[in-house]
């Protein structure tokens, strides 16, 4: 994973200081790609810890077009709480409770859930239910799998995130806003557009779910495996992620892990946590980093 941290070391050595809308402040540049060629392993950051089961199920529930953090909290992952818990915090029904209150409620309440675990039409909803401007929807993701399928040279393999007529009513705009898939010699690649990223806390998470994803989409159209190549708009660090970041580069990547996944899924929408398995990750310890919110 040395493309990430020469990511990290770029943004240090040839970012400029910018204030941001949480108010923590950030250095930051516009523009930077990173490519990864996915037979050489599954990119993984290495250089701290990253825990693979919250990558999976966030995907997982893209994948269904979910927009409720129930499901999240039922599986321990808390990657989206942060949102829903601030707003929660600012209600009339707030009595003090503490996020991971907050979330092992939202895990068993229902009702509790659908008041206060939602985030509107995010990435999944999207993916899956793009509104048509005709009282119809677009499921971009199955349209996707089949245009990859019958016409895989096309050059408009592509889902967004980005639905201006929705952006107000999101608890947080897309940040990985675009991605196209590109097909040749059997092989599948895609590229990511992410208009903003948290270079310490988001952006190892982003790489291994859209490698992920990537892998996925390739064995049930039946393709190999070719490049995932991230491109950034505003690429940034936190004001508070300096010395986290300045730790992380002290240290060398380890070799890149393998992910297993279960050769007898065939449909996108079948897939389970169970389905996938890492190996051989090794890596140094976790570092920790505060969301800026």
């Amino acid at each position: 994973m040395q493309q990430y941290q020469q990511f990290l070391q770029h943004i240090l050595d040839n970012g400029t200081k910018k204030e941001d809308r949480t108010g923590t402040g950030t250095v930051s540049v516009f523009g930077y790609q990173m490519r990864f060629d996915l037979k050489e392993g599954f990119p993984l950051v290495t250089t701290k810890k990253l825990h693979l089961k919250s990558i999976v199920h966030e995907l997982l529930w893209f994948i269904a077009g979910d927009t409720n953090i129930q499901y999240l909290c039922k599986n321990g992952c808390n990657i989206w709480n942060d949102w829903p818990y601030a707003k929660y915090q600012k209600s009339n029904a707030y009595q003090g409770e503490t996020m991971k209150e907050f979330a092992a409620k939202i895990a068993v309440d229902d009702a509790f859930a659908k008041q206060y675990g939602e985030l509107g039409p995010v990435y999944g909803y999207q993916w899956r239910h793009w509104p048509d401007g005709k009282g119809g929807e677009i499921d971009q993701l199955s349209n996707l799998i089949h245009n990859l399928k019958n016409n895989p040279d096309s050059r408009r393999h592509i889902i967004s995130a980005w639905n201006v007529a929705d952006i107000e009513d999101m608890t947080l705009p897309p940040c990985h806003s675009l991605f196209q898939f590109y097909v040749i010699d059997g092989k599948l690649s895609c590229q990511l557009y992410q208009r903003s990223a948290d270079a310490f806390l988001g952006v190892p998470f982003n790489i291994a779910s859209y490698a992920l994803f990537t892998m996925m989409i390739a064995q049930v159209c039946n393709l190999e495996l070719g490049d995932f190549i991230h491109t950034f708009g505003d690429a940034h660090i936190y004001s508070n992620h300096i010395e986290q970041v300045q730790l992380q580069l002290s240290r060398d990547p380890y070799p890149l892990p393998q992910l297993k996944i279960n050769p007898d899924i065939t449909s996108i929408f079948d897939f389970k946590y169970e389905d996938f398995e890492l190996i051989n990750y090794q890596s140094h310890p976790h570092i920790k980093g505060e969301v800026a919110v």
